[in-house]
């Protein structure tokens, strides 16, 4: 080969030098070692921070949707606590009712209980008898239209609640003066001193409406009123009444036509033989 040709040459003639070293027209060798090539570019601490942003915006990102979450359950859960809490407050409105309504009868018990015993006691020094001439009694009541019946040992005077009350309520009407106050001048004259029980009936609709409870307390309240117009107004003595509240219980007619159920509505006045 040439090269190896002119390197045996070289060598023949005694070349002391490298004929690939620097010679004299021979690009210079560098003095100084050359410094490596950069194989990445420098980081920027900026970009760091902007990094360090995004991992903390993620890491809030992430806890806001945790927290959603918990809130909804919580929502969920609370709601659930408010239903829960609506029942007990609907039973216990149930049960109140109820204990009022057991309240009116223990009431309305004792009363018949004192009225009846009254009968028995003794007056300036005498017993007072029952009075077993009622019905001959009852015929002299002149109440203008007014129903009276004899029931057994009893007479029984009944006033539609629709010429008292206001549809559904224990509201006396201005009208309810003009009936009553003839049966009061009339209780006074003939019955001076019997028991008189004021019972109050409803019809069905009450009962459907409020169930037996909200029926039961109208009728009391119904019967409470007219109680309080004979004694206020009439000045009939308080000692002589009883109520009792019937509600829908012992309807006059069925409860199937509207005729039928204007007369369960009613308040009926009932003379006891006992004497107060």
């Amino acid at each position: 080969m040439v090269l190896g040709g002119a390197f045996a040459l070289c060598l023949a003639a005694g070349c002391s030098q490298n004929p690939y070293l620097a010679g004299p027209g021979a690009y210079p060798m560098p003095s100084t070692p050359m410094t490596p090539p950069v194989t990445g570019q420098a980081v920027n601490p900026a970009d760091s921070q902007l990094a360090e942003l995004n991992r903390r915006v993620q890491l809030l990102d992430d806890n806001n949707r945790q927290l959603h979450t918990q809130l909804a359950q919580s929502e969920q859960q609370a709601q659930v606590y408010r239903e829960e809490l609506d029942l007990v407050r609907r039973q216990l409105a149930d049960t109140t009712r109820q204990l009022e309504t057991a309240s009116i009868a223990a009431r309305e018990a004792q009363n018949t209980v004192r009225g009846f015993q009254a009968s028995t006691q003794l007056r300036g020094g005498a017993s007072i008898q029952p009075n077993t001439n009622l019905n001959q009694l009852a015929s002299r009541l002149n109440l203008g239209g007014l129903p009276v019946r004899q029931d057994g040992d009893r007479v029984r005077i009944a006033i539609p609640s629709d010429q008292l009350f206001a549809p559904g309520t224990a509201q006396l009407i201005p009208q309810a003066a003009q009936v009553l106050d003839p049966v009061a001048a009339q209780l006074r004259s003939v019955f001076p001193r019997q028991r008189i029980g004021i019972e109050g009936y409803t019809d069905n609709a009450q009962a459907f409406a409020g169930g037996a409870a909200a029926s039961h307390q109208l009728a009391s309240a119904q019967a409470s009123a007219v109680l309080d117009l004979l004694t206020r107004r009439a000045g009939m003595p308080l000692g002589q009444f009883f109520i009792v509240a019937q509600g829908a219980n012992q309807p006059a007619q069925s409860n199937a036509s509207a005729a039928g159920r204007a007369a369960n509505r009613r308040i009926e006045l009932v003379i006891y033989p006992e004497t107060f």
